[in-house]
């Protein structure tokens, strides 16, 4: 098996995740001047974001009367910097990263959940490298797994060795943050192991990985959610309304005729070329938030990997008042 390792990482840069880091914000005082109402929404080019495509496409922020405008960005890390320099509204993230921004004082909220892993449709995976002997969660103890640290990945690779009886004392976590790479050293066999978001999992078990593991067995951990900074949930509320109101929309087109709408997704999201042909868009659920069980254990793994000092209340960091009404 060749892989051109230039090609693969040029194809998916947009899939390196989280950063977790020190952050802060323009002053709220600053952004309750802008009289600009258009949402600024910051998108990494991963199937999270397709509902927003599909509600530009079908013209349903146009019908909730709403002028939104896609950041687009290259890595966790520029989106991050966006919200801290307080250039955009909003982004698609997930828990770890909210309560890394709120580590200190209340500067984000959640507003509601975006991806969440489902039967037929992880979010990530375990996987072991091609002719590695490992079948099952047991043939892990003591292997090194490729994931990025202190992020969703490892906190989803954390709890699904757990659920399956696999000892802390017996998990090795090596560190590879940037995806192609681990992609590439899985797929050469450098690693044993490593964790993989879809649909680049997909692509690595079409050459030949094996899935130990996916997070369809344990849906809880993994779910992707919409992070707006403080100022824009107190001041542009009506607007942020719509925006989830525009995104019920697009999900349910796509439940409605999902392979009508694959052409679009490979125009905007990177889906790798030998995944392409046949590919099953995934699962996405309606506007809810996490509920308070999912934030708490997500504040106690941040807590045993000192990434805060201690938990974060629920109702500071997750609102359901922005939730469209059924």
């Amino acid at each position: 098996m060749i892989i051109n390792r230039k090609i693969i990482f040029c194809l998916f840069l947009g899939f390196v995740l989280v950063s977790i880091s020190a952050v802060g914000f323009a002053p709220a005082s600053q952004a309750k001047n802008d009289t600009d109402e258009t949402l600024k929404i910051a998108l990494l080019p991963i199937l999270d974001a397709f509902p927003f495509y599909v509600a530009q496409e079908e013209g349903y922020f146009k019908e909730e009367k709403l002028q939104v405008k896609a950041v687009p960005v290259a890595s966790a890390l520029e989106r991050d910097q966006l919200m801290q320099a307080g250039q955009i509204d909003g982004m698609l993230s997930e828990m770890i990263a909210a309560g890394a921004f709120n580590r200190k004082k209340i500067q984000v909220k959640i507003v509601g959940v975006l991806r969440e892993a489902h039967p037929n449709s992880p979010l990530f995976r375990i996987l072991a490298a091609p002719d590695s002997g490992i079948n099952s969660v047991k043939d892990l103890a003591g292997v090194p797994i490729g994931v990025s640290k202190n992020t969703i990945i490892e906190y989803v690779t954390d709890r699904l060795l757990a659920e399956k009886g696999l000892g802390k004392d017996k998990v090795v976590m090596k560190s590879i943050p940037v995806i192609p790479e681990r992609y590439q050293l899985l797929l050469h066999g450098r690693i044993k192991a490593a964790t993989l978001p879809d649909p680049l999992a997909q692509s690595a078990m079409k050459a030949g990985a094996k899935e130990i593991i996916g997070d369809s067995a344990y849906p809880r951990y993994a779910i992707s959610v919409f992070v707006f900074n403080l100022a824009s949930t107190e001041n542009k509320q009506e607007s942020i309304r719509r925006f989830l109101r525009a995104w019920d929309k697009a999900v349910g087109k796509i439940k409605q005729d999902p392979a009508a709408l694959i052409p679009l997704l490979l125009k905007k999201i990177r889906v790798p070329k030998n995944v392409q042909e046949g590919y099953i868009l995934p699962y996405y659920p309606y506007s809810k938030v996490p509920d308070e069980a999912q934030w708490a254990d997500v504040m106690d793994w941040m807590i045993e990997k000192g990434l805060i000092d201690s938990p974060q209340p629920y109702d500071a960091s997750v609102t359901g008042s922005f939730l469209p009404k059924r």
